[in-house]
């Protein structure tokens, strides 16, 4: 691997992490990346709905979406005749793919025993569950960069997390909102009551149900979003309010739901994925913890901000709570509104000066 120089490199696929908010996180690492290797055709490999983080995205060349059969996977990266192979992604088969397809160079965390399958093996980090995993992902850019040029600057670099969208895309999701009967003329907060891959990190539904009503009464609209898989959690919302907000969960892709999220005054969601995306648009994002741990996962932003009241058990880490769910039933609907007003209300300020 030492043998590497930046002239060998001119097509790198980027494996992507699964879950939406890594992909998020794993921004800053693409945005170093861009600017290591300029020159270099950067694709990003993820899954369906991960890959739509990428839409436009000005620090990539290509978004692929990744099959789930092996075989269709491997002929994909052969076609493209990469010549690196960066994985942020640390499965076996993240790692097996590039190299049945014969990935020349193929970089990616020692895990899962796929040390042999990569040309360059990273020792996970000591600090993995310390620092916000975006310095997990920025670690293997710097690590390239020490391999390539033998430099060591990326290891300091500030996570730069921002997302664009365009302005085409903006009025597509405001029309979007007026087309489900939410006009302009009042601020918009938007809820994420749902978690695809814990339950324990959801604020309790009859919390998110008061927390509406509390917008909904202070003149805000008020929608719900999330994925298919999180609508039964957004209708037993609604099934506690007393003024309805509008539902929107399941109606989006990724892609619209980083529209809406940037065309909103206020995001307030569980520590999942569109927090992560509120945060690097710059949206006041207020983000409920519980059993996550708050260094690694953190709304990374000015903009955004935790609330959290944690019990000696947290953080658990858990994805059902054993006991009663204290660490988020602590957290009362007053509290959540108060903070929510406060993060506008600043917001407002910045944008006036």
């Amino acid at each position: 691997m030492n043998k590497l120089t930046a002239y060998e490199i001119g097509r790198i696929v980027v494996r992507s992490p699964t879950w939406v908010g890594d992909a998020v996180m794993s921004v800053p690492a693409l945005r170093e990346l861009q600017r290591l290797l300029p020159a270099a055709h950067i694709t990003v490999a993820a899954p369906p709905g991960t890959s739509d983080i990428f839409t436009h995205a000005d620090f990539v060349n290509d978004v692929i979406v990744t099959e789930p059969k092996f075989l269709p996977s491997v002929r994909r990266l052969r076609a493209g005749k990469f010549d690196l192979a960066l994985l942020f992604q640390n499965s076996f088969k993240s790692a097996f793919v590039p190299f049945a397809a014969r990935v020349h160079f193929r970089i990616g965390y020692d895990t899962e025993r796929r040390g042999p399958l990569l040309t360059a093996a990273i020792p996970v980090p000591p600090w993995k569950n310390e620092r916000h995993e975006s310095f997990y992902y920025l670690n293997l850019v710097a690590e390239l960069e020490r391999l390539v040029f033998g430099s060591d600057k990326i290891a300091n670099a500030e996570p730069r997390f921002d997302l664009s969208v365009s302005d085409a895309r903006k009025e597509q999701a405001r029309q979007f909102l007026r087309d489900n009967g939410l006009p302009a003329d009042k601020p918009l907060a938007i809820l994420c009551p749902g978690s695809v891959n814990s339950r324990a990190k959801r604020w309790p539904a009859e919390r998110y149900a008061e927390l509406s009503d509390r917008l909904i009464e202070a003149g805000m609209n008020v929608a719900l979003i999330g994925s298919p898989a999180e609508l039964e959690v957004s209708q037993q919302v609604i099934a506690h309010t007393k003024l309805r907000p509008t539902l929107l969960t399941g109606k989006t892709s990724v892609a619209e739901a980083v529209a809406l999220i940037s065309v909103a005054d206020l995001l307030i969601t569980n520590d999942t994925g569109p927090a992560h995306i509120g945060a690097a648009l710059g949206t006041p994002t207020l983000v409920i913890f519980g059993p996550t741990n708050p260094l690694t996962t953190y709304p990374f932003s000015p903009n955004a901000k935790m609330i959290r009241e944690p019990p000696d058990c947290a953080p658990c880490m858990l994805r059902d709570c054993p006991i009663d769910h204290r660490c988020m039933t602590a957290i009362s609907p007053a509290q959540v509104f108060a903070e929510a007003t406060s993060l506008v209300q600043r917001r407002s300020v910045q944008i006036s000066g």
